[in-house]
């Protein structure tokens, strides 16, 4: 690869864009060339997201930050205010003292903000953590993980794969909706699995094939469907909380991501699925359109997760939209303490027409379950 190859760790910026589409097209090419011509989708959105050096996630593109000139593509919720990292804190620091445990895990920690609300605010609650352990697969936010975090050491370690035993609370903010998932389409008689394919010009383009798969609903809610509709099924995210099952020993999981039940997810009206892009603070729902320089994500199902956890012996603490879990964990008391600045960001956490109705919380306990306080008003996990 040239100087300029994200591969080397540099940026992608505009001069370079040429020279990393082209390097992005030649692995994709080869891809599709293995795979017979045909890629499904969950595949493609892996390579787009995390092919090392060039996906998305792997490169070392700027993703996280309040402002597009900043060059980042969106923000999250411990980007927006610290005080979602200070109201969490109040969670954990409940879940680590009833399991008897002193680690926290985090999937996907992202630019280090949420691992650093979690340890400043954990230490001044008198619920200190001997270990902070991240699991991340890029290689870049690790360094800037490691540089916002300094302070912290040695109590913060990155992990390269799942620890044999968890004892401890694992955390993980918009994990679950950047996991790969099959794309299906309804003919209108059939579900067919939608792939990607290369012309002769490197131009990507859709196309569909018969497969078994299906939505997680009854074959007779199929007439329902308006042909040409599209949607997603989270096979690999809900093997990752299977996976979860098997390792969390002692302790508990919050989930943070937006999504719904499964009712609403595969509703009929919803013909479109849930995939959508970002790139510089702007949406668009085309993910072939610069693969490796944009997000890639959907919606979760809810239902699907919480039966994925079940059905492997865990049990659902709660579940309840990001508004209820915050001001259940004392974030009115935190915005009385704040200036008015912090109360405005704030604020978003917890606005129904922003961040507080879509994005959900889900818990889950391997052992005996205990009364949580992220759901102690507003629990809807009867809806799931």
């Amino acid at each position: 690869m040239s100087a300029t190859s994200p591969t080397n760790g540099s940026d992608v910026n505009a001069g370079q864009a040429p020279a990393f589409a082209e390097a992005m097209t030649a692995r994709l090419r080869q891809a599709i060339t293995d795979a017979g011509g045909w890629l499904p989708f969950d595949r493609y959105m892996s390579l787009a997201l995390y092919e090392p050096g060039l996906g998305y996630y792997a490169n070392s593109l700027r993703k996280f930050g309040t402002m597009p000139r900043q060059g980042s593509d969106f923000v999250t919720a411990p980007e927006l205010s610290p005080l979602f990292g200070r109201a969490l804190a109040r969670q954990v620091a409940q879940a680590l003292q009833v399991s008897g445990t002193d680690t926290v895990i985090e999937f996907g920690a992202g630019s280090g903000a949420l691992a650093e609300q979690l340890i400043e605010t954990l230490d001044a609650l008198g619920t200190p953590v001997a270990r902070y352990q991240i699991v991340d697969l890029s290689g870049t936010l690790r360094e800037r993980q490691a540089e916002r975090l300094r302070r912290f050491a040695p109590r913060v370690q990155w992990l390269d794969r799942w620890p044999e035993e968890i004892h401890g609370v694992l955390v993980a903010n918009e994990l679950l909706d950047a996991m790969p998932v099959q794309l299906l389409l309804w003919t209108g008689a059939d579900w067919l699995a939608r792939g990607v394919e290369m012309e002769a010009t490197g131009s990507l383009r859709f196309s569909d094939r018969a497969t078994a798969a299906r939505p997680p609903t009854p074959p007779e809610a199929d007439v329902g469907f308006v042909p040409g509709t599209v949607t997603e099924v989270h096979a690999q995210a809900e093997a990752f909380v299977r996976t979860l099952a098997d390792h969390l020993k002692r302790g508990a999981a919050f989930f943070i991501d937006y999504g719904f039940p499964e009712s609403e997810y595969y509703h009929p009206q919803r013909t479109g699925g849930t995939l959508m892009c970002h790139h510089l603070h702007q949406a668009d729902p085309d993910p072939l359109d610069r693969p490796g320089q944009k997000d890639i994500t959907t919606h979760v199902n809810f239902t699907g997760i919480a039966l994925a956890g079940q059905e492997a012996g865990m049990t659902v603490l709660g579940y309840t939209s990001q508004a209820n879990f915050l001001i259940n964990c004392g974030l009115v008391d935190l915005l009385q303490e704040a200036d008015l600045v912090q109360r405005t960001m704030a604020h978003r956490l917890i606005a129904e027409h922003e961040m507080g109705e879509l994005f959900k919380v889900i818990g889950f306990v391997p052992g005996e379950e205990f009364d949580a306080i992220g759901f102690s008003v507003g629990d809807r996990s009867y809806t799931l």
